[in-house]
């Protein structure tokens, strides 16, 4: 009995040596990108705070997160921060067209946070705009 299960044991681990190295992705409801569509247009910006201004960068920024989502032209905005080096935000956000991303760029809440970069921001906002590609699915 016991020799059978370590070979069965011994068993499963070579199998799962054989898959070892090899990304497996997952598939699964609820993942969100379907809406997404090919050729979408996105933002990927970062700023640093000034020396000192981390903090309040940081609490200036973190409203935007529930305003920017709430937007209905916006698909995905994440906000992040460098976990080695406080202050410094990395942007993501994706609408379905360029039109969509100025027209949110408009918005009084996104103007209030750029007037306040003077004062919080080391050389104001560097963005990258990008195109969203979309891959075969399984």
């Amino acid at each position: 009995m016991m020799r059978s299960r370590h070979r069965c044991l011994a068993g499963v681990l070579v199998l799962s040596m054989g898959h070892m190295g090899q990304p497996v992705a997952q598939v699964g409801p609820g993942r969100g990108y379907d809406p997404i569509p090919d050729g979408a247009f996105s933002v990927v910006a970062e700023v640093r705070a000034k020396p000192g201004k981390e903090d309040e960068l940081r609490a200036a920024t973190l409203p935007l997160i529930a305003l920017v989502r709430s937007d209905p032209k916006n698909l995905v905005y994440f906000l992040q921060e460098d976990r080695f080096s406080s202050g410094h935000f990395i942007f993501y956000e994706v609408f379905a067209t360029e039109a969509d991303f100025e027209a949110h760029n408009g918005q009084p809440y996104v103007r209030a946070w750029f007037d306040r970069l003077p004062e919080l921001a080391l050389g104001g906002v560097q963005a990258m705009k990008m195109r969203v590609l979309r891959g075969p699915y399984p």
